[in-house]
């Protein structure tokens, strides 16, 4: 069952939680405790083990051995075997893969609570003299990226004597060696550290997988095997079973270095004796270090041709860390702190007063930023693929209309959030104005030669404005505006080949590209309100330079799209896009471009786009309803724009994309596209055309489909305009698709797992909050929409904390970073009388419910602020 948190039995059945760091790679621990998906050298890879790799423990008395066993549950089924294995005597039909270790001694049942980033496992059995918990994460600290970054998983085992006599346990960890050429495995102590190094001796300087693996802990009785038992058949496990019930401390192994044929295990026990009653722990760290990255999804070949560059790069953690031993030791020497954080961030953002179905998709997806969907180039900058496949990267480049429904980097990793901006614009900007929708890896091979995505460039501009506000850093802003200016103004360019708005209408009416991969033409609000949304962000910072010129051409433009907007793509229900289905005409001024190569082969935009069998234009929405149809609003709330789209036409928008879109069942839902969302389970597809209105007959490609970003994005805009049932059961039905049973609770799939879009979800926190930010004016508000006593999480600009609202106080914590704060904005019902900082009485003004300091003041980690009246 899936209850609060906790998996059991069936449930666990597709957890694959990741530990790893942001860029680092990541290994996924399983919901009955073992190690599986060991996507740690450069490149997704679900469904990897590496050797024998696991955690077990073993109980003595002063006779000899009572117990011993793998720290696992039972694996949940089926027991067929995976299909696609290679080798013979494992895969389909020889049964579960010797690596899970399910033929090996174990728990009969154990627990598994996954509260991002920390998962907690208990174990259970009868027979097991004592009790097991695995305490396993990495570490998650809001705006301390490095610390966020470490390539490693970090293990605590608390173990229980429950007997009436003195028992010795040892907690067993065991490392395969994965490595090519000639490797090698040996212990070594240094500072307190004690650590086995698994490593290849000869590895090529450029090999993206040359490095190595470390099992260290800071235990101070340990004993240690080099080498599992080399042999043939199953004699490995074998032999180590024997040792596991022999007694007394493991003895050492050694073998000369080996061809890598051998894939040779390592063993490292810490052991600990305990009184009846008596509890203690254990840590443990496996970490990995594979500096060397580089392009593999693209011919060597033609990629050398075409860009005479170095294909590989280092990773950052590289940069920060000598060898997986060093990162290792940092992890041990500096656990106490980096657990600490890591809980109180987990503490806060799971206490806060939200749904249990809000919570669960607001930290289930910040995991994406653990996955290998992301790296970190060598000097920091974070670069995204859309999400990843079973064994590479999915749609490469940091997609800029996929990563703008991203909202979670960019409050808890700000500066992050910056890199990837400054990336922008230095490598996929042109002279012209356009911007490139995809980042070239190596960093500084030439732009890609596509067309630009209209969603995809307008949300770029006003991510620099949100940035700007989370910064408030007038010289960052001042750095990009010149190449900001430009890529607004490319909607008008008469270099702009696309035709977006030549005649500065504030409409666009040509070619657009966007996120569901192809072109719409004509006006249409989805589009629309994103440039409208950009615009406004233009006149802002555009004000900021002092650029009144500017200021005053993007508002008059602003106002013409919005009056058109409201009143010329309004049907009455809802948005639409204008245009005759039948009017083939509409691709003249486009068929220059032939850059259409790439759709099953054709090369042409009249092959690509009419049909003259049904005689219609193709991937068009007409009067359907679209979920994103107000997407420039969803992005305008949340960065403090105001309104684009009239409220009252917004609201009846967004009731009538849940009453036609939402699915209840999808029984008798036709959908041929990819399939996220089946039988019995609920969702909101991307497009439907009610009864009465034109369907196209190939209309846009995926609106059968259920996208979570894309649901995310619209229940959050039902949330913030009061139709608060409509937003939860859209949230409800897309967690309760990933129950653990049926899909990884940690793992949500677009184009392909760990999809970026997903973590359009954070902006539920902030809207559960009534958060606003602006750095600019050392300004935050909290203004959630009903009366209640409230506990939220919060952060942003270059600190974090939690904040408790009732009748009576007002308190915010700073719980990391520190923040110039000048205004704090508070719902209208309260009254402040007295506001106190660690006990000392602050001056402060009152107007229209913000607290506005006399001085800025500096909030610290530790720092508590209190309101009241």
């Amino acid at each position: 069952m899936r209850d609060n948190f906790n998996y059991t039995g069936e449930h666990q059945s597709c957890i694959s939680f990741p530990l790893g760091g942001i860029g680092s790679g990541c290994i996924g621990l399983a919901g009955n405790g073992h190690l599986k998906d060991w996507e740690i050298f450069n490149r997704p890879d679900k469904g990897r083990y590496n050797g024998f790799s696991h955690f077990a423990v073993k109980v003595e008395d002063e006779q000899g051995v009572l117990d011993a066993r793998v720290l696992h549950g039972d694996l949940q089924p089926p027991y067929t075997g995976p299909l696609g294995r290679p080798k013979f005597y494992e895969g389909f039909g020889f049964g579960p893969l010797r690596e899970t270790l399910a033929g090996m001694p174990h728990f009969v049942s154990n627990s598994f609570r996954g509260t991002f980033p920390i998962a907690q496992l208990n174990f259970e059995d009868e027979k097991f003299p004592g009790k097991v918990t695995m305490e396993a994460f990495n570490p998650l600290i809001p705006h301390e990226a490095d610390d966020s970054s470490i390539p490693a998983a970090f293990f605590e085992f608390k173990l229980k004597n429950t007997n009436q006599q003195r028992l010795h346990y040892s907690l067993v960890g065991v490392l395969g060696n994965p490595y090519q050429g000639t490797i090698r495995n040996r212990f070594f102590q240094r500072n307190g550290v004690s650590a086995i190094l698994l490593e290849s001796l000869y590895p090529e300087a450029d090999d993206i997988a040359a490095g190595n693996l470390c099992l260290a802990t800071d235990a101070e009785s340990v004993s240690y095997q080099e080498y599992l038992f080399r042999s043939e058949w199953y004699d490995t496990l074998d032999m180590y079973w024997n040792d596991m019930l022999t007694f007394g401390p493991f003895e050492n192994r050694q073998y000369e270095a080996a061809d890598s044929t051998r894939r040779d295990n390592a063993l490292l026990c810490a052991g600990l004796s305990l009184n009846p009653g008596e509890s203690g722990r254990v840590r443990f760290i496996i970490s990995w270090y594979h500096p060397v990255n580089r392009n593999t999804w693209t011919n060597p070949e033609t990629e050398k041709e075409r860009y005479n560059l170095k294909r590989s790069w280092k990773n950052y953690y590289a940069v920060l860390w000598s060898d997986s031993h060093d990162s290792a030791s940092y992890g041990l020497r500096n656990w106490d702190r980096l657990y600490g954080d890591t809980e109180k961030f987990r503490s806060a953002l799971f206490s806060s007063t939200l749904p249990e179905a809000v919570i669960d998709a607001v930290s289930a997806n910040i995991a994406v930023l653990k996955s290998p969907t992301v790296w970190r180039l060598e000097d920091g900058t974070l670069y995204g693929w859309e999400g990843v496949g079973e064994k590479a990267g999915s749609c490469e480049g940091s997609c800029t209309h996929v990563w703008s429904y991203a909202q979670a980097l960019p409050f808890l990793f700000p500066k992050l959030s910056r890199s990837m901006r400054l990336a922008e614009y230095r490598y996929n900007w042109s002279d012209d104005g356009s911007m490139s929708f995809r980042l070239m890896l190596p960093i500084g091979s030439p732009r890609r030669q596509f067309r630009p995505a209209a969603d995809g460039q307008f949300a770029t501009i006003m991510k620099v404005y949100r940035e700007w506000r989370i910064c408030g850093n007038d010289a960052w802003l001042s750095s990009l505006w010149p190449r900001v200016k430009a890529s607004l103004e490319f909607a008008w360019s008469p270099e702009n080949s696309g035709r977006w708005d030549p005649q500065k209408r504030g409409i666009l009416t040509g070619q657009q590209h966007h996120t569901l991969d192809m072109e719409l033409y004509g006006p249409n609000s989805w589009l629309s309100g994103m440039y409208l949304g950009a615009l406004k962000a233009g006149i802002e910072m555009a004000r900021a330079m002092g650029e009144e010129d500017s200021v005053a051409e993007y508002r008059d433009i602003y106002t013409k799209g919005v009056q058109f907007l409201n009143k010329e793509l309004f049907n009455g229900e809802y948005f639409i896009q204008q245009i005759d289905l039948n009017d083939q005409s509409i691709l003249l001024p486009f068929v220059k471009d032939e850059s259409f190569h790439w759709v099953h082969g054709k090369s042409s935009l009249f092959d690509v786009y009419w049909s003259d069998e049904i005689g219609e234009l193709k991937y068009q929405l007409g009067e359907g309803v679209l979920i994103d149809q107000l997407l420039g609003q969803w992005h305008a709330d949340i960065y403090g724009l105001g309104e684009i789209f009239d409220s009252e036409k917004a609201r009846s928008a967004l009731d009538s994309i849940f009453r036609n879109n939402f699915r209840i069942t999808m029984r008798d839902h036709y959908n041929p596209c990819r399939i996220y969302c089946l039988n019995d389970e609920s969702g909101m597809i991307i497009c439907s055309w009610p009864e009465g209105k034109k369907r196209p007959k190939i209309p846009v490609p995926y609106s059968q489909e259920t996208m979570h970003g894309f649901e995310y994005a619209a229940a959050d805009l039902m949330l913030r305009r009061g139709l608060t049932e409509q937003g939860l059961k859209i949230i409800e039905a897309v967690r309760n698709r990933y129950d653990g049973r049926r899909r990884n609770p940690w793992n949500e799939m677009e184009c392909g797992s760990n999809y970026a879009r997903s973590m359009a979800s954070y902006a539920l926190m902030l809207t559960f909050s009534g958060f606003e930010f602006d750095g600019r004016f050392g300004r935050i508000s909290f203004r959630p929409p009903q009366k209640r006593d409230f506990f939220f999480f919060w952060s942003c600009g270059s600190a974090w904390g939690s904040i408790s609202l009732n009748d009576e106080k007002v308190v915010l914590d700073i719980m990391g970073g520190e923040f110039h704060l000048r205004s704090l904005g508070l719902p209208e019902y309260l009254n402040p009388g007295s506001l106190k900082l660690n006990g000392e009485n602050i001056s402060f003004q009152l107007q229209n419910s913000s607290i506005t300091l006399q001085a800025v003041l500096l909030l610290s980690s530790g720092d508590s602020l209190v309101i009241q009246p």
